[in-house]
C-alpha cells in the first residue's frame, strides 16, 4: 500500500484573474529622437514607432476609457513581414483578462528588409513610454498601469524579445512563441537575459527549425528560471492567425504537423496566462496551473529554475479566532490533484480543523499572497490511497470528443468541469459512477480540471480537449 495523505482541495483555487473586460483600442505613436525610419507620423523628431494598443476598457470600441484597475503591460513584435492583425487571437485572449496589449507596426515590410537591431530597440522604448503614461495625467493610461512589463515576441519578433530583454531589468519576464535568430544574434543577447523567459515551440517547425532557432536560444538564456514547452507535432504560423506570406512559408517548409491552429493557440493559451498571471500580477498559485497546462499529453515541458516557484510555504488561519493551524508544502503530488497540500509532520492536520472560513496565506520564491478558503464537512479526504486513486481514469484523454470516466468507486458524486480561466463549464449533481460518459465534446479546446466531490471523497483531474 502506498502512502496515504490527508488533504485539501483548494476549492475554488482558480477563480484567479476571471474577470472579463471588454476590449478597447487607440492607437500611439512614439519617437525615438536619436534613431530615424520607422512607421508612422506625429510623434516628433526622429524615428516614429506607431503602435497599435488594445486595453480593458469600459465598453468595447476605438478610444474607450480604461477600465478601473491597474494592468500590466505586455508589449509584443510581429513576425517577419506579418502584420500586427495576425495576432487579434492574442489580445484577444490576453485583453479580457486584464493586460494592455502593445504591437509596435514598425519592420513589418517584406522590402526593405527589417532591420532587427532597430525593432529590438523599439521594443524597449515602447515599453518604457508607455510606462511613463501611468505617471502622466494628461494619458488615458494615468494611475491605470500596475508597473510590471512583459516583452513578447513572434517569429522574428521572438528574437526581437531576445535583443530588448538583454541587460535590460526594467521588465519581468519575456515569452518567445517559436523565435527566430537574428542578426545581431538573438542567440548571442540571450545570454544576458536574466529575466525569467518561456519558449514555446512547435516541433514540426520547418520555417524556424527548433534545433537551429528555437533550442539554442533556450540554451543560450541567462535566465535563473526558464521554461521550454515542446509542441508534440506544432506549426511555426499557428500561433498567429491566417497569414499570407507566412503560411506560404509554412507550406513549403513544414511537415508532419499534428494539430489545428485553433487546437495550438488553446495549448499556447493555456501557458501562456497562467505564466504572465504569475509574473505580472503576482500570483503565486497561478505557476502550477502553467505547469500542469505546460506538462499536458502532447507537450513536452524542460525546465531549469535555480529556485522553483512550484513549492510554496503555506498557512492556514482561522478567520474568527486568528488561531494558527500549522504550516504546509503546496506540491504536486500526482495528477490526481493540481494543488494539494501535504501537511508537515507534527503539525495541526485538518482532521483537527473545524469546519468554516480560513484565511490562507502563501510564499514561494517570488511572490506572496492570501486567499480565504472554506473547510466544510466534505472537504477533508482522510485515509484514501494513491492505489484507491489509481483505480480513476479517464479515456481518450486527449479528446476529440467525449470521455469516457472508469472507476471501482461507488458513491455518489458531484462533478464540476472547470476551465483554464477558473469558470464552471459543467455542473451535474449525484452521479453514481463506474462507468460515466463526460460531455467534452462540448468544450472548446483547451485544459480543463475535473473536480469529483462526495460525502467523503474528493479529487481532481486533468482533461485536455483537442
Amino acid at each position: 500500500m502506498k502512502k496515504l495523505f490527508t488533504l485539501i482541495a483548494l476549492l475554488g483555487i482558480w477563480q484567479i484573474s476571471v474577470a472579463q473586460f471588454s476590449i478597447g483600442s487607440q492607437t500611439i505613436t512614439y519617437n525615438d529622437p536619436d534613431r530615424t525610419g520607422g512607421f508612422g507620423s506625429g510623434g516628433g523628431p526622429g524615428r516614429q514607432i506607431e503602435c497599435a494598443v488594445y486595453y480593458p476598457a469600459t465598453s468595447a470600441g476605438l478610444n474607450a476609457p480604461v477600465a478601473s484597475g491597474q494592468f500590466p503591460i505586455v508589449v509584443f513584435g510581429h513576425g517577419f513581414a506579418m502584420e500586427w492583425t495576425a495576432y487579434q487571437n492574442i489580445w484577444q485572449h490576453l485583453v479580457p483578462q486584464g493586460f494592455i496589449l502593445i504591437f509596435p507596426k514598425t519592420e513589418g515590410a517584406l522590402f526593405p528588409a527589417p532591420s532587427h537591431n532597430d525593432f529590438g530597440l523599439d521594443l524597449v522604448l515602447v515599453s518604457e513610454r508607455l510606462l511613463a503614461e501611468n505617471e502622466e495625467p494628461s494619458s488615458p493610461f494615468f494611475e491605470k498601469i500596475n508597473g510590471n512589463i512583459a516583452i513578447m515576441g513572434h517569429s522574428m519578433g521572438g528574437g526581437a524579445t531576445m535583443l530588448a530583454a538583454q541587460n535590460n531589468s526594467n521588465i519581468k519576464t519575456i515569452i518567445g512563441l517559436a523565435p527566430a535568430e537574428t542578426n545581431p544574434s538573438a542567440i548571442a543577447a540571450a545570454e544576458s537575459v536574466s529575466v525569467p523567459a518561456l519558449i514555446l515551440s512547435g516541433s514540426s517547425d520547418g520555417v524556424t527549425p527548433p534545433t537551429q532557432h528555437h533550442i539554442p536560444i533556450y540554451e543560450a538564456l541567462g535566465s535563473s528560471c526558464k521554461s521550454f514547452v515542446n509542441m508534440v507535432g506544432g506549426a511555426h504560423c499557428y500561433f498567429a492567425n491566417t497569414n499570407v506570406f507566412c503560411d506560404f512559408g509554412e507550406g513549403s517548409a513544414s511537415t508532419g504537423i499534428l494539430v489545428t491552429r485553433a487546437e495550438q493557440q488553446a495549448q499556447m493559451n493555456s501557458m501562456i496566462t497562467p505564466w504572465l498571471n504569475y509574473y505580472l500580477k503576482d500570483e503565486c498559485l497561478a505557476y502550477s496551473q502553467f505547469y500542469h497546462a505546460a506538462s499536458a499529453s502532447g507537450l513536452v515541458l524542460t525546465e531549469d529554475c535555480s529556485a522553483s516557484p512550484l513549492i510554496l510555504t503555506v498557512s492556514i488561519t482561522n478567520a474568527i479566532n486568528n488561531q494558527s493551524n500549522g504550516s504546509a508544502v503546496v506540491t504536486v503530488i500526482d495528477e490526481t490533484s493540481l494543488f494539494s497540500i501535504l501537511w508537515n509532520t507534527g503539525s495541526s492536520t485538518l482532521n483537527n480543523v473545524l469546519p468554516g472560513n480560513y484565511t490562507l496565506t502563501y510564499t514561494d520564491t517570488e511572490c506572496s499572497g492570501t486567499m480565504t478558503i472554506t473547510i466544510g464537512n466534505n472537504t477533508v479526504i482522510a485515509g484514501i490511497s494513491e492505489d484507491e486513486l489509481e483505480t480513476v481514469m479517464l479515456f481518450p484523454n486527449p479528446t476529440n470528443g467525449n470521455t469516457m470516466f472508469s472507476s471501482n468507486l461507488t458513491e455518489m458524486f458531484d462533478i464540476q468541469i472547470i476551465d483554464a480561466a477558473g469558470r464552471v463549464v459543467f455542473d451535474e449533481l449525484q452521479v453514481t459512477l463506474g462507468q460515466y460518459q463526460i460531455p467534452s465534446a462540448e468544450l472548446f479546446a483547451g485544459v480543463y480540471t475535473i473536480h469529483f466531490r462526495s460525502e467523503s471523497v474528493q479529487f481532481a483531474r486533468r482533461l485536455v480537449r483537442l
